[in-house]
């Protein structure tokens, strides 16, 4: 006969180490990403670059609304009754990650700097934070320092794609 008594097993939760490099990651490219495909017409008004900033904070929260989403309903277990919304609270280090570009393009639609070319300070900005990412965390993983920049280098790779594919594609 079945224990009823069995205790429950936890669901799959990552730590907040993983959590951080795996949502500034996902954030830093989706930032850069969306900055390239809103640009991608030329539309340079401080209107559109508000436009812009508020695109990409919306985007931001639907893909961490969708992951913590799939993450709930992947695991197989028994869920508690807050395990949803901890779930979608986990993913705050994919919109945290996207704030930068955001203040970039806000700041340029009211003004405090031109919002022509924003996308390339934009850009930069996503490549510093992929790498300081790669190399942080890796140094927590207690990996040497010249591994911890090889990662920082490899993580700032996936920034310089996405300005590549943007450079190919205009």
């Amino acid at each position: 006969m079945a224990d009823s008594t069995a205790a429950v097993p936890e669901p799959h939760t990552h730590g907040t180490r993983e959590a951080v490099l795996f949502g500034g990651v996902y954030g830093a490219v989706l930032a850069s990403s969306m900055v390239a495909a809103l640009t991608q017409y030329g539309h340079t008004s401080a209107a559109s670059r508000r436009y812009d900033a508020l695109w990409l904070l919306v985007t931001a929260c639907a893909s961490a609304l969708a992951h913590g989403y799939a993450h709930y309903i992947a695991e197989r277990a028994p869920h508690r009754r807050w395990d949803g919304l901890r779930a979608l609270a986990d993913e705050w280090p994919l919109v945290t990650a996207v704030l930068p570009t955001v203040f970039l393009l806000a700041g340029a639609g009211w003004g405090w700097w031109p919002p022509k070319g924003v996308e390339y300070p934009a850009f930069i900005l996503n490549i510093v934070i992929l790498f300081g990412l790669g190399l942080v965390t890796a140094r927590w993983s207690a990996r040497s320092w010249p591994a911890a920049v090889l990662i920082g280098i490899l993580d700032a790779l996936l920034g310089v794609i996405v300005v590549v594919a943007n450079a190919l594609i205009k």
